[in-house]
């Protein structure tokens, strides 16, 4: 397999064709499209002249990259945002009898004085142009840190909801509106749970609970800016009520919020979830940016800098008295799937590619469990002597990442830390592991997607092999299927 000319430029992830992505905003299905909008600099490869880039797919997981769709003005930078189909035609915007796409974005006023409102503009023709609404902003509370509005309607009380991030005090705040044009404050979440940074990127929505039929509950989303898990950025969740005016996390026995960090990775930020899915698709579905505001600007990319993760289905279980968020790639990644490779002795016989038949991407499934080891799991290696280990881990209680030895970047400060999620008796069970490998990625979703580790990595050479180590006894791993992706 050919070594395409640019060596980290994912084969199945959204990046753009050149410069500079970060924040998915406007996540929205509309008209059989999956649209993905982000914040985007069209001129250059580092932030700034922030805008709305746009991309469509029609599965999930191949995308059109498309014009740029909101760009910056002589007023404002396009500052992350929401857009929502208005069925009803509350605020007027509808064309011809058909429903507009309305988005709700940041509008970020640079100079002397930093001051950031919510605005919004409609599109008439899926989401291709855009006309910025004559009366913005719609929502000016004179902050400076007022941003990355979500907005959704919520059917028992017939309004739109709104939440929105007052960052520098590590509060969100929601607002209620009959139409997107007039705002009513309801009411301000936090601080809670991680704190001490910025927070920014909410996402308020329901999800069914595993295995109690109609049951559900409402699952709150918020990003730290820094000082996340990994040091650096990182997304928090809260799980709890909402009654249409306000979000009530449920707590423990102490009176403790219960909150978790959606993803036990450095790299996965500002998540958001699809508005509009149909009804009989049935599936809760979110994307995030895969970087991390620590080290972004400084990724070996050219002449792209920045990805998203896979699409990914959200689910709610109770794991040991706790709420536990799972996700889970979307079933549409299976049609990337070439031949299944020969590797079910890895135990004994590691998996070793050709020279001339080295994969980019692979999709690794497997069973695992410590047995007595102190650490088990699989080594991918690359021709350079690159290397990522991933795997059960007893001192650490859970799944592990250790790209230490990944390639580029393994300088820059905090990149190597292994990092680990927790999994539930782990030393007396087995563990299903799911890993997405890509160019410049891996992904690792374990025991049913409710510890998710996702790393950006930077390998010198060809991908040389797939190994089994473990470490101070014998693992053991059963039921390893490998599949190339083309």
């Amino acid at each position: 397999m050919s070594v395409p000319a640019e060596p980290y430029r994912p084969l199945f992830h959204f990046t753009a064709r050149r410069n500079w992505i970060n924040d998915p905003n406007g996540l929205v299905w509309f008209d059989g499209e999956y649209h993905l909008f982000f914040q985007y600099n069209p001129f250059g490869s580092t932030w700034g002249h922030m805008s709305w880039g746009h991309a469509v797919s029609p599965d999930l997981t191949t995308w059109t990259e498309l014009a740029v769709a909101i760009p910056e003005d002589d007023r404002d930078m396009i500052f992350s945002g929401s857009v929502v189909v208005d069925h009803r035609d509350t605020g007027g915007f509808s064309k011809g009898g058909a429903p507009a796409l309305v988005a709700v974005y940041t509008g970020d006023r640079q100079g002397e004085v930093k001051h950031q409102t919510q605005n919004l503009a409609y599109s008439h023709d899926r989401g291709r142009t855009w006309s910025k609404y004559a009366a913005n902003p719609v929502l000016d509370i004179g902050q400076a840190n007022f941003r990355d509005p979500k907005v959704f309607w919520h059917a028992p009380t017939a309004r739109w909801v709104m939440i929105v991030a007052l960052s520098d005090q590590e509060k969100i705040s929601l607002y209620a509106s009959p139409d997107l044009k007039a705002w009513s404050h309801l009411s301000d979440f936090g601080p809670a749970g991680g704190v001490g940074t910025l927070w920014e990127c909410p996402d308020l929505f329901a999800l069914p609970v595993e295995g109690e039929p109609g049951a559900e509950k409402w699952m709150l989303k918020v990003d730290l800016f820094k000082g996340g898990i990994g040091g650096g950025s990182s997304a928090q969740y809260f799980v709890g009520d909402f009654d249409g005016t306000r979000f009530t996390p449920d707590t423990d026995a102490n009176g403790a919020d219960l909150w978790d960090w959606a993803d036990h990775g450095h790299d996965f930020y500002a998540a958001i979830t699809w508005s509009n899915l149909p009804e009989s698709d049935g599936r809760r579905l979110w994307i995030g940016w895969m970087s991390n505001h620590a080290y972004a600007a400084n990724t070996p990319t050219s002449p792209w800098r920045g990805s998203m993760t896979v699409a990914r289905a959200l689910g709610l279980a109770r794991r040991g008295g706790t709420w536990v968020l799972a996700q889970n790639p979307v079933e549409n990644l299976r049609v990337l799937r070439g031949a299944a490779l020969a590797a079910t002795d890895i135990a004994r016989t590691p998996l070793v590619f050709s020279p001339d038949a080295r994969p980019v991407g692979l999709e690794i499934t497997a069973v695992i469990g410590l047995g007595d080891a102190a650490r088990c799991g699989l080594a991918l290696t690359w021709s350079s002597g690159d290397a990522v280990l991933l795997g059960l881990d007893r001192a650490r209680g859970g799944v592990f990442v250790d790209r230490a030895r990944s390639g580029l970047m393994t300088g820059e400060a905090g990149f190597a830390d292994p990092r680990a999620a927790r999994v539930a008796d782990l030393a007396t069970r087995v563990v299903n592991l799911h890993v997405l490998l890509d160019a410049a990625s891996i992904e690792v979703f374990a025991d049913d997607g409710t510890g998710v580790i996702t790393e950006q990595i930077f390998p010198r050479g060809g991908l040389d092999s797939v190994s089994w180590f473990d470490a101070g006894g014998t693992g053991m791993i059963k039921d390893l299927a490998v599949w190339p992706l083309q």
